[in-house]
Parts: C-alpha cells; sequence; structure tokens
C-alpha cells in the first residue's frame, strides 16, 4: 500500500480512468448528493479500509467461489448478477466464468453501463422489479 517503485491502486489515488464514460456522468450526479453514512467508510482510517478492502479482493478465500451450492433449493429463490459491459472496475469475463460454473445463477447483460449503473433510476427499477416478479 505504501511502496513506490509499482503504481498504485487506482482507487486509492483517485484515478478517474478506472470508470467508464457513463460511470464518469453518474459520478458528476452524484457528487452534489448528500451521502449518508460515507464518513464511516474509512473511520479506521483509510490505510486500514483500503487494506481490508484489498484482503478480500485479491487475498486467499477459504472456498472456492465455482462450487458454491445453489442456495435456493427447489427453486424457492433466485440469484442474479447484473454485469455492465463498461464496467471497467470488475472484469465481465469473471462473472461470466462464474455464472458458467454456476448455472443456477441468472446472469444479466447491462450494455452501454459501467460499475455504478445501480444509480441509474431507469435500471434501477428494471432491477427492481426482476427481483419483485422473480
Amino acid at each position: 500500500m505504501n511502496q513506490k517503485w509499482f503504481h498504485s491502486w487506482s482507487v486509492v489515488e483517485g484515478n478517474m480512468a478506472i470508470f467508464s464514460k457513463t460511470d464518469l456522468e453518474i459520478v458528476k450526479q452524484l457528487s452534489g448528493a448528500p451521502s449518508l453514512g460515507q464518513e464511516t467508510v474509512t473511520q479506521q482510517g483509510k490505510f486500514e479500509s483500503f487494506y481490508r478492502d484489498l484482503i478480500v479482493g485479491f487475498g486467499k478465500w477459504e472456498f472456492d467461489p465455482t462450487q458454491v451450492s445453489n442456495p435456493c433449493p427447489e427453486n424457492k429463490g433466485n440469484v442474479h448478477i447484473w454485469q455492465g459491459y463498461e464496467d471497467k472496475i470488475i472484469p465481465r469475463k469473471l462473472n461470466q466464468y462464474i455464472v458458467e460454473k454456476l448455472g443456477w445463477i441468472k446472469y444479466h447483460k447491462v450494455p452501454d453501463a459501467g460499475h455504478f449503473f445501480i444509480y441509474n433510476a431507469t435500471l434501477y427499477e428494471t432491477i427492481l422489479r426482476e427481483l419483485v416478479n422473480g
């Protein structure tokens, strides 16, 4: 986290190049809005907060995500993944690989959307309707 030989993690540096065009538009819209609870995100300090995120994202997990069993047996529920095709933070191929291995997950492709597409009111409503209607 504090070495200087290699480039730092883009999010830590505030590098906006990690966001898609649609993400940047959403970030501009959200920047003026108050964000409830934002002060608690890094209440233990930025280093500790980002370090924990890195451990979760890149550390060794105690399980293989492709070996998870269906938490909704007998089709009494659904698991969904929505993927923005312009997402530069979560690789599309990663989610596609997981869905391929776990065929019980419903995969939704969201064209012309980035990582923050959930903040688009129309897409949010579409997702909510899908979750409610099954």
